[in-house]
Order: structure tokens, then C-alpha cells, then sequence
């Protein structure tokens, strides 16, 4: 599966983008027939500190399935949104 890894207004360190490639590999155990996967890592303006974003998109053959998560890290918005997808996947494949 080839991931592409894109973030918005800030750069992101090697141990990110490493931790997001990790996490959004391991979805290829529950449908090895993902074609490929686009993150995008974004800082939203806000008030609060959960300005932190993560959203995935999931090429499979005859659906994509995307999920967009906010959190306080990118470490966990990301967590969040590979769970989205791994019970999304579980629906389609039941």
C-alpha cells in the first residue's frame, strides 16, 4: 500500500510521519485489498487546544472510506482515525 503523508501549516518532525505510516500500515491486516491510503495532518485556528488534525482516506476497489479525527496531538487524532477506518472496515466486510 502506498501512503502519502501531507501536512498544513506546519512541518512535521521524522518521528510523526514515521508513528502515521506505522499506525496506517497496520490497517492492511483487516483488507489486504487497500490500494492506497492519503493523510493529511492539519493545525486548525481555534480557541481550545484540540486544534489538531487527522484525516485519512482509504482507497479501496469499489469504496474509498475517509475519517476525519481532531485531538489535542497528532499522535492521537491519528489513533482515532485509523480506529474509524478499522471499524469502517469491519462493516463492509460483514
Amino acid at each position: 500500500m502506498k501512503i502519502n503523508i501531507q501536512s498544513l501549516h506546519f512541518t512535521p518532525h521524522a518521528e510523526l510521519n514515521n508513528f502515521v505510516l506505522d499506525k496506517v500500515t497496520k490497517l492492511e491486516k483487516f483488507d489486504h485489498n487497500i490500494l492506497s491510503g492519503d493523510v493529511c495532518l492539519k493545525l486548525e485556528k481555534s480557541s481550545t487546544t484540540d486544534n489538531k488534525v487527522c484525516e485519512i482516506k482509504l482507497e479501496i476497489p469499489g469504496n474509498d472510506l475517509f475519517a476525519k479525527k481532531q485531538s489535542k496531538t497528532f499522535e492521537e487524532a491519528t489513533v482515532l482515525a485509523v480506529d474509524a477506518l478499522q471499524h469502517q472496515i469491519e462493516k463492509l466486510k460483514n
